[in-house]
């Protein structure tokens, strides 16, 4: 039997106005979810499917209507009936797609697109080679396998299965117990990729928070060449495929940008308490990136409006604010009792409002915070989801409440609402961005994330849209990728001595990149040489070059005066990268006088001389180092010679400075007063004129 019918939960276009709706013959309705058009949607079984041209215009979320809440049948009836109004949609879905590579045999070798599944754990950012299984029975996988699969190469197993029966999600669990590492699933009509969407959650669908796996939808042709190749394995070999997810998410730059289509409803059975799980788990890593400038998130309520006709009926008032503009469901899908709709519609406003005042304070991850707090201190089954209660969080975060309520606007006034508006509109898709009609809906990078909300899976989903080489620290733990240079050092270079490696892990693979070690940078190719270059190189290992310790003597052949190479220092002979000591007694380098006798040393030699001499190494000649007697007079002789030659020249000069001064002191007093000699020269007539 199908899935029962849900409730419908989102999403016209802009307003109220039949103009502006989201229309195409590609858009897909969110009907009964697994009512949804089989050219873009399924989750299989299903019994209801629309033409295109016949899908109505509104978006439903997973939740159960029409079967609990007497007002619940109205609300269905009156939303279809003004979808039947309404323009054709301009909307679309997008299936988002990964690359399946067929490596072997040879003549079916090719690449083809694959519909990610939105459920288990697509590897984005990854790959995957594996074999190719089909089982000969219960080829559709809607029954357990007695046993489990191994291929004949020990590859990873990746089981085709057949559409059809049951649900994709039951297929790839039974697929996973069997021991498959991922799942192809093959088409049986001819037609355009659809994504497959998970069912209605159960207590037989439990399975899918254990569901860890990537499943894929492959169309009807390549899966019969799959089928016949798989068939063949034992005479023509292994049928090897690639599953390539390193473009299913963009990578473009250093930040990663994604938004979370969300409620701030918690009565909406397993999906909302999903989304307050992953809030909460998430918290952390999402802080963390934007913190640190890594990532850019921003939040998201889906919204629909009620038509103009419908305005003054129950269900429109009941759940609509600004008279009809934009609304949500009853949470209890009774009218009667509990909260409405319009309530929802309000909190929804007010954590979009949350986010806005958070960013312009600088503080845009303050969100993550309310959303958790909120969901712990405001619950809906507490009977505590309330305005004041909301409030109360808002003060305790340190924002302005003001600022919230100004962004807010009135929810009775008959006009726009510019946050509300702006959410209907980033609804409808646009260029290659798909509409948002799932909900929960996480997108990244302008693509829509497929697979189960749970903390891993989006972080590695959201490490997967960082340009390479621009992950941060957070993306490179175990858990998140496979670290390529634990084996093997991922045939990079590396040096055992320090321990330095060319090898960088990158979440989707590595590169071979010469590194740079406390400061000193290396040169080379990164996969089979790396050499230290510029100042400080001769510290890390001397710098590559050739060392040798004997005793407490060290030799380097790298020179810090010199940025790069290797010489062989003065004593060793050799390339710089070897070097050995050299015998300078027997190459007759050093201590060659005739009487000079030579000993060589690692790295040096020493010489001596014949007999009381003294070598001089300078010189390399051998002096005497004796003395006769006469050789001692000699010495005494010259010795007093220079003595007495001193002690005269010390007289002489004395006296001769005396005489020098007299003079000078002379001259610059007979400036300024006569002299008894200079009287008698110049008046001696004076001087006899009594005797005349």
């Amino acid at each position: 039997a199908s899935p029962p019918p849900r409730q419908i939960a989102a999403v016209q276009s802009k307003q109220h106005h039949p103009s502006h709706l989201p229309s195409s013959s590609s858009s897909q309705a969110r009907l009964p979810r697994n009512a949804r058009t089989s050219h873009f949607f399924s989750s299989e079984p299903t019994s209801l499917s629309l033409p295109p041209h016949q899908t109505p215009s509104c978006y439903l979320d997973r939740r159960v209507a029409g079967m609990g809440g007497a007002g619940a049948r109205p609300l269905l009836a009156a939303v279809l009936v003004a979808a039947a109004m309404v323009a054709p949609a301009r909307g679309r879905f997008v299936v988002e797609k990964s690359s399946v590579r067929v490596l072997a045999p040879e003549h079916i070798r090719g690449h083809h697109d694959a519909a990610i599944g939105n459920f288990g754990v697509p590897d984005y950012g990854g790959t995957l080679t594996g074999v190719v299984l089909y089982p000969d029975k219960k080829a559709t996988g809607c029954a357990e396998f007695p046993d489990r699969f191994r291929s004949k190469s020990g590859r990873p197993v990746v089981l085709l299965l057949d559409r059809g029966e049951c649900y994709f999600a039951l297929k790839s669990w039974n697929a996973q117990q069997a021991g498959a590492a991922a799942v192809l699933i093959a088409d049986t009509v001819d037609e355009q990729l659809l994504t497959m969407d998970t069912p209605e959650a159960s207590p037989d669908t439990r399975y899918l928070d254990k569901l860890n796996i990537p499943s894929a939808l492959v169309n009807r042709a390549f899966g019969e060449s799959l089928k016949r190749m798989a068939d063949k394995a034992d005479t023509e070999g292994e049928v090897v495929v690639k599953l390539d997810w390193r473009e299913s998410m963009p990578h473009p730059d250093e930040r990663v940008e994604y938004e979370l289509w969300t409620n701030s409803n918690d009565e909406c059975g397993p999906r909302c308490d999903e989304q307050a799980a992953f809030v909460k788990s998430f918290r952390g890593h999402a802080q963390i990136l934007e913190r640190g400038g890594y990532a850019r998130f921003t939040p998201h309520y889906i919204t629909w409006y009620c038509p103009e006709a419908f305005r003054l009926t129950r269900q429109c008032q009941s759940q609509c604010i600004n008279h009809g503009r934009y609304c949500a469901p009853d949470p209890e899908e009774d009218f009667g009792e509990g909260y409405e709709g319009k309530q929802v519609v309000v909190e929804n406003l007010r954590q979009l409002c949350v986010h806005r005042v958070a960013n312009e304070s600088g503080r845009p991850w303050a969100w993550w915070d309310f959303a958790m707090d909120y969901k712990l201190r405001c619950s809906m089954k507490e009977k505590k989801y309330s305005k004041a209660c909301a409030e109360e969080v808002v003060a305790s975060l340190g924002l302005p409440l003001d600022k919230v309520l100004a962004c807010m606007g009135d929810p009775d006034a008959d006009a726009d609402n510019a946050v509300l508006s702006k959410e209907q509109e980033d609804q409808i898709g646009r260029g290659s961005r798909g509409d948002v009609t799932i909900l929960p809906t996480l997108v990244i990078n302008n693509v829509q994330y497929r697979g189960k909300l749970e903390r891993t899976a989006v972080l590695k989903a959201i490490c997967a849209g960082f340009k390479e080489g621009a992950e941060p620290q957070v993306c490179l733990t175990h858990d998140m990728e496979t670290n390529e240079c634990l084996h093997r050092n991922g045939g990079c270079w590396r040096d055992e001595a320090t321990n330095a490696t060319a090898c960088r892990d990158m979440y989707r693979g590595r590169v071979c990149e010469c590194p740079v070690v406390n400061g000193v940078r290396y040169d080379g190719d990164g996969y089979t040489h790396c050499k230290a270059v510029g100042p400080g190189r001769c510290a890390l290992n001397h710098g590559g070059c050739w060392a040798e310790t004997k005793g407490e003597r060290t030799f380097s052949a790298c020179s810090d005066t010199a940025l790069s190479g290797c010489r062989c220092p003065p004593g060793f002979q050799g390339d710089g990268h070897k070097c050995e000591d050299m015998d300078e007694c027997r190459e007759k380098l050093a201590c060659t006088c005739p009487d000079c006798r030579c000993k060589n040393t690692w790295g040096s030699y020493e010489c001596g001389c014949r007999g009381n001499q003294v070598y001089i190494r300078g010189e390399d000649v051998c002096v005497t180092n004796s003395m006769s007697r006469f050789g001692w007079l000699v010495a005494v002789l010259a010795v007093s010679c220079a003595a007495g030659l001193g002690v005269a020249g010390f007289v002489f000069y004395k006296y001769r400075l005396r005489s020098y001064m007299d003079s000078e002191i002379m001259a610059i007093m007979s400036q300024y007063m006569p002299l008894d000699s200079q009287n008698n020269e110049h008046q001696p007539l004076r001087q006899h004129a009594p005797d005349a």
